[in-house]
């Protein structure tokens, strides 16, 4: 019977290492395959990535080799790829024909005084609408949305007459005042608000703490990230308004960069070597102001809309 018992456990301590054997196999086989997929979805994946990242570099690669062109070869047809001689005069040219320190100085002045007057009045009502309670909150609210329907060229006339009435044409504060409020970044903000744990504020309400000290040193800390981006935004907007300050500055002293490039392009010839290095120049600014921020821009997209 011992001998007999023996035999079985022996046989089966066989069998299950032959199982285990002949598993090990299938998986060997398997990964190999399983490999090969994954490399092959990680090749398509930055093949794809690579090529929009090819679409989104472009304009700036044909801006400089533009800008590196004479005048003939701009008016050329079919236009060539690269220029015959390489000429970087234009973007010596570009500060004698505009007053280009002075527009790089408005364009500055305007984004910095939109941003921060958005990041500053938007946080402030959009924590009142997350936070606060009073009577008409919803209503009023949803006033503030509404404006996002309301097209911005409807509202250039009645805020042209605002800055004519105050005596600010053709003046630096004439750029940013009318954009420093606006309903989406209050909404956007009033989105990350309201993922925040109402605990944070009970507790500190029960420390003493008042309601603007709760905003300022424990809400608005937590929705940075949201802030970030809302100050990306707001910036590129801003750098890249064109309408508004060509209407309420004619002075060219007083116009921003992006205003002040148009006055490159003539009714008969425009200069566009001269243009694209301007506008090489002027898009530096952003690029910089991006790569700083962009790791709290990403992460603002992807939590944003979290909890409605």
């Amino acid at each position: 019977m011992r001998e007999s018992s023996e035999s079985a456990k022996s046989a089966a301590s066989a069998a299950s290492a032959e199982s285990v054997a002949s598993v090990a196999s299938a998986e060997s086989s398997v990964r190999p395959a399983r490999r090969r997929r994954l490399n092959g979805g990680s090749v398509a994946t930055h093949t794809v990535l690579s090529l929009g990242a090819l679409v989104m570099v472009f304009p700036f690669l044909w801006q400089l080799l533009t800008a590196a062109k004479s005048l003939a070869e701009t008016a050329k047809v079919p236009p060539t790829f690269l220029p015959d001689t390489w000429n970087w005069s234009s973007f010596e040219e570009v500060f004698t024909a505009l007053p280009f320190r002075e527009m790089l100085f408005n364009s500055v002045f305007n984004t910095v005084g939109r941003t921060v007057g958005q990041l500053v009045f938007c946080s402030l009502a959009a924590y009142a609408f997350a936070r606060m309670q009073f009577r008409g909150r919803n209503v009023l609210f949803a006033l503030f949305l509404s404006v996002l329907m309301v097209p911005s060229s409807l509202l250039v006339l009645p805020q042209y007459d605002i800055i004519q009435s105050l005596g600010l044409l053709n003046s630096a504060p004439a750029l940013f005042l009318p954009g420093m409020f606006s309903a989406f970044g209050t909404f956007m903000l009033r989105q990350f608000f309201l993922t925040l744990p109402k605990e944070l504020e009970e507790a500190a309400r029960i420390d003493g703490a008042s309601s603007f000290r709760i905003f300022w040193s424990i809400m608005l800390p937590l929705v940075r990230p949201a802030l970030a981006a809302l100050a990306v935004i707001t910036a590129m907007w801003s750098w890249n308004d064109l309408l508004w300050p060509l209407i309420v500055n004619t002075d060219p002293q007083k116009m921003p960069i992006s205003a002040g490039l148009t006055s490159l392009e003539g009714q008969f010839e425009t200069n566009y070597p001269v243009m694209m290095a301007g506008s090489l120049i002027a898009s530096l600014p952003m690029l910089v102001v991006y790569v700083f921020l962009q790791r709290h821009f990403v992460q603002s997209v992807a939590l944003s809309g979290s909890k409605s």
